[in-house]
């Protein structure tokens, strides 16, 4: 696929298929991945796959208890009444009562050292996720970056045996879409972009 068509037709997919992902793709996905930026080539990250049913129906109950947790109650009733969050609240809804049956999760996380604390932390695993994110969309198959095993994280670290100097960042499901790629619902770029200060604002020519 042309790089302009994958990068603008990638969105969140959370309802997906459980049929297997081949290995040959994983392991394309994955290698694009570590070819993302990485601060002084320090390259502190690894990448858990995780596809054994036993492992991923516990992920499965800690992400399910904390989105019950995180959106339950009057905020789920919120958000189902906003018209302009509703489909997105359905699809991740879906997805927290599904996680078991999509059929690769991968797990992103990384060492934490001098460079790697606080609020630069993820700079160098995001960029990674989401030449991840791109490499799935350009093979047709359907990710999602989500966050909310880390209210279980001390749970999925013992589970997996990671080791404590090492943070998990990003749950990341994959597998093929039961929707459509699409260009997601942005705002236009001109409302977004300032040049040359804040609030300084143009229009493309």
């Amino acid at each position: 696929m042309d790089f302009f068509d994958v990068a603008r037709t990638q969105r969140a997919m959370r309802r997906l298929y459980s049929d297997p992902i081949a290995d040959e793709d994983l392991w394309t996905i994955l290698e694009t991945a570590i070819m993302a930026p990485s601060g002084g080539n320090r390259q502190p990250w690894n990448f858990v796959v995780i596809r054994d049913a036993g492992v991923k129906a516990k992920i499965a109950a800690w992400y399910l208890e904390a989105w019950t947790t995180a959106y339950g109650g009057a905020t789920r009733d919120a958000m189902l009444a906003d018209a302009a969050m509703a489909k997105t609240f359905k699809s991740a809804d879906y997805l927290a009562r599904h996680l078991a049956d999509v059929p690769v999760l991968v797990l992103a996380t990384i060492k934490k050292d001098m460079f790697a604390i606080g609020p630069t932390l993820g700079a160098s695993i995001y960029p990674a996720v989401q030449n991840l994110m791109l490499a799935a969309r350009a093979l047709g198959l359907g990710t999602a970056l989500t966050t909310l095993h880390k209210l279980h994280e001390a749970d999925v670290k013992q589970l997996l045996g990671i080791p404590d100097d090492v943070e998990t960042m990003a749950l990341i499901p994959v597998g093929r879409p039961k929707g459509q790629f699409g260009r997601p619902n942005r705002l236009p770029v001109e409302k977004v972009v300032y040049w040359d200060g804040w609030g300084k604002q143009r229009t493309r020519s």
